[in-house]
């Protein structure tokens, strides 16, 4: 349901790009000559919608670098994340289910806006066999959604 949701907004974000750089076109090709600074305003509306999740996630990685390295444990109890500040703990209950990437696993809170959530990267397993372990504890614990 979530994921379908985020799906939606990449198609009309699409689309709303699609439509202003049409727009654009329609004004270069447009006999007597375009308005130069309509086109550049398409130009730069186009650009804009493009780059909005790319200056959230340049923000997100801004504000989390200063806190170092995390190291992640994941147990029946629930998952520890600690790095040199702090040490947190959350318990299985905070969790509504896990979804499985190619490169990660991710816990997903119960929050229906989904403002809390965990991402586990696969990389930092440290066997191969470690996946099957990770996802024993996982399914003995939560729901793949």
């Amino acid at each position: 349901m979530e994921r379908d949701r985020v799906r939606h907004f990449h198609v009309l974000r699409g689309a709303v790009m699609a439509l202003f750089a049409g727009f654009g076109l329609l004004l270069v090709v447009a006999p007597g000559g375009p308005p130069t600074g309509n086109v550049l305003l398409c130009g730069l509306v186009v650009l804009f919608i493009w780059s909005v999740p790319h200056l959230q996630a340049h923000h997100v990685l801004r504000i989390v670098k200063w806190q170092g390295e995390y190291r992640t444990t994941v147990t029946d109890a629930g998952v520890s994340a600690t790095n040199e500040h702090a040490t947190l703990t959350v318990r299985w209950s905070l969790f509504r289910g896990y979804r499985e990437t190619r490169d990660h696993v991710v816990l997903l809170s119960r929050d229906p806006n989904i403002l809390c959530l965990e991402v586990l990267p696969k990389r930092g397993l440290g066997a191969p066999d470690d996946i099957d372990r990770l996802r024993a504890i996982l399914d003995r614990n939560l729901r793949r959604v």
